[in-house]
Formats: structure tokens, C-alpha cells, sequence
């Protein structure tokens, strides 16, 4: 079975950051047709601080938590408590696992889904990150279902997680500023959707490097 060792790997946490650091400007870019234009900066100066305290010898798990706890506790606004539900819950699921397989991912990706729309009130169709992250867990599941392997199931969670971001940009928004433009939303691509698949997508391709074994 393709697992994923939990110790020193917090490589693919700060792939995660780096993403989010390249694609601040087009991030903000977005963010500015339907609400203040800031999400970009918030979300980089977040991921950036909390990669200066995240170890070369930490783990996945640890790593994650880090990230989770930097958002919640020194980054203001809706984003830090958002995405640092997202990674908490994620790590907290994986922490106790030497090894990662898919199941146990899995798993990680529902729980962060069903905590988001928890923590945010929102579901399918409202025009957030749930219309991203939701799909991408489907996916992900699925895979994981009918017997794939590992690195199929990243691949599947990578396009689930596009094809709900582009989802977004044909839906009226329902939570948030952007839902106070109505109708005018429409033909947008959400922000939050947006940074949500590159976190994603980013995982993805950082953690299939990182596979072990074979899958029988």
C-alpha cells in the first residue's frame, strides 16, 4: 500500500506556502472584482509568518498544525480562523499516524470539509471555498473507493478542486462581501475557491513525490 511517512515531511506544508506566496498578487487581483482586494496579502503574510516557524525536522501533521494555529491566532479578518480550521483539523487528524495512507486522508479531507462548513455556515452553491474543497474531498473518496492508487487519488482530489473553483465563477454570491453585489457577482471566480484550489493542488504535487511503497 502507497503511504506517506508523517515524520520530516513538512516540505509539502512549505510547498503549500510558497504556492500561496507566487499566486498572492493574482489572489488579490480576483478578490478585488468582487470584494476589497486584500485577500492575497492576508493570505500570504499568514502563510509566510507561519513558515518561519515551521522546522525542517517537523512532520506533516506538526507542520500543519503550525500553519493552523498561526492563522487562528495572529492573522485577523475571516481568512485566519477559516483556513486555520482547515489545517488543524487536518493535522489533528494525521498527527497520530506514522505512516499517511488514502483512507486515513480521506478522512482528514472530510472532517476539514465538514468543519469549514461548520465554522463559516456554508454549503454547496454559496460562492466560498466549500464549492472547492467539497468537490475536491468527493474526489478523493471516490478514488479511494474504487480501489486506486494513492497518487490517483491525489490527482483526483487536484481536478475535483479545479472544477469546483471554476464552478464558482457562474454563481450568484451568498456568504460574505460579495454577496452584498448580488447578481453582479456572477462571472467572477471566487476568491477564496481560488486560493483553496491552490492549496490543494500544491498539496497534491508535493506529497506524490513522497510516496512509499506499492500499491497492490
Amino acid at each position: 500500500m502507497q503511504t506517506i511517512r508523517n515524520a520530516k515531511n513538512a516540505g509539502i506544508t512549505r510547498s503549500v506556502i510558497e504556492a500561496i506566496h507566487e499566486n498572492a498578487a493574482y489572489l488579490s487581483e480576483i478578490d478585488g472584482a468582487t470584494g476589497d482586494g486584500d485577500h492575497g496579502v492576508n493570505m500570504n503574510k499568514g502563510f509566510l509568518l507561519a513558515g518561519t516557524r515551521i522546522g525542517e525536522d517537523m512532520g506533516f501533521s506538526e507542520s500543519l498544525l503550525v500553519l493552523g494555529d498561526t492563522l487562528i491566532m495572529d492573522i485577523g479578518g475571516s481568512m485566519g480562523p477559516i483556513y486555520g480550521t482547515l489545517f488543524s483539523t487536518l493535522g489533528e487528524v494525521l498527527e497520530p499516524a506514522d505512516e499517511i495512507g488514502a483512507p486515513l486522508f480521506a478522512k482528514a479531507l472530510d472532517d476539514a470539509t465538514q468543519a469549514l462548513m461548520d465554522l463559516a455556515g456554508a454549503r454547496l452553491g454559496d460562492k466560498t471555498l466549500v464549492d472547492t474543497i467539497y468537490p475536491a474531498a468527493v474526489s478523493f473518496r471516490t478514488a479511494v473507493a474504487e480501489g486506486r492508487t494513492f497518487e490517483d487519488c491525489l490527482s483526483a482530489m487536484a481536478c475535483g478542486a479545479e472544477h469546483g473553483k471554476e464552478s464558482t465563477r457562474q454563481m450568484q454570491a451568498r456568504i460574505g462581501r460579495a454577496a452584498r453585489l448580488g447578481e453582479r457577482s456572477i462571472g467572477f471566480l471566487d476568491a477564496g475557491a481560488t486560493s483553496c484550489c491552490i492549496i490543494l493542488q500544491a498539496m497534491s504535487g508535493a506529497m506524490q513525490p513522497e510516496l512509499q511503497g506499492v500499491e497492490k
